[in-house]
């Protein structure tokens, strides 16, 4: 559940540790997003609807907010009494959980089709209604939300970053120092080669 840059998933994969790999393909064409109404369709919680809080798309999975959820007992030790932590576990969207269609809240599958301007559009299977993105769903990491963004003075200007500073040469560090200088050397480098 955890990402690779985080304290967590260091813990599960330490260096010289032995972790069993599920090699998953992930889904090319995924439908459903963070922020939007599903229904879960297995076990103890089968048939609640639910908000999509969290999604791993390299694993295929998401979960729902307050559903499918595992307790267990966390801390403890040196007088400090244990208490109880209800953690959401993960659920796949192939065969775990359906898209709500907001036309009459009942689950349904969801393809990609585009509208007659060109855009590209999610549609319910079931009744041909277009299903809206979330505003979530387009969220970065660091929260921001893109209609609320404006660009600042700090930002870099995108004719800036679009001029080519650098061009690759087949010299050494040091001949281009010595070509900026106008240092003339009239040894010549032996051959070196990179594999």
């Amino acid at each position: 559940m955890h990402r690779p840059w985080t304290k967590e998933f260091y813990e599960a994969n330490y260096p010289g540790k032995h972790v069993e790999k599920d090699v998953v393909e992930p889904i090319k064409e995924w439908t459903i997003y963070r922020g939007d109404k599903v229904e879960i369709l297995i076990g103890k919680d089968k048939g609640k609807q639910g908000v999509v809080n969290y999604v791993v798309p390299e694993r295929n999975w998401v979960t729902v907010e307050g559903l499918n959820c595992e307790f267990k007992y966390m801390g403890g030790g040196r007088g400090i009494p244990k208490s109880m932590v209800k953690e959401e576990k993960p659920l796949l969207i192939t065969n775990e959980v359906a898209l709500v269609d907001p036309v009459d809240s009942k689950p349904t599958k969801a393809v990609w089709r585009f509208t007659d301007e060109g855009e590209e559009v999610r549609v319910s299977v079931r009744t041909g209604r277009i299903i809206p993105l979330p505003d979530e769903s387009k969220e970065t990491y660091d929260y921001k939300v893109q209609k609320f963004y404006v660009e600042q003075p700090k930002d870099t200007p995108a004719a800036e970053a679009e001029k080519i500073t650098f061009r690759p040469r087949l010299m050494t560090f040091e001949q281009e120092i010595m070509e900026n200088m106008d240092i003339k050397e009239n040894k010549v480098p032996c051959k070196t080669y990179w594999y």
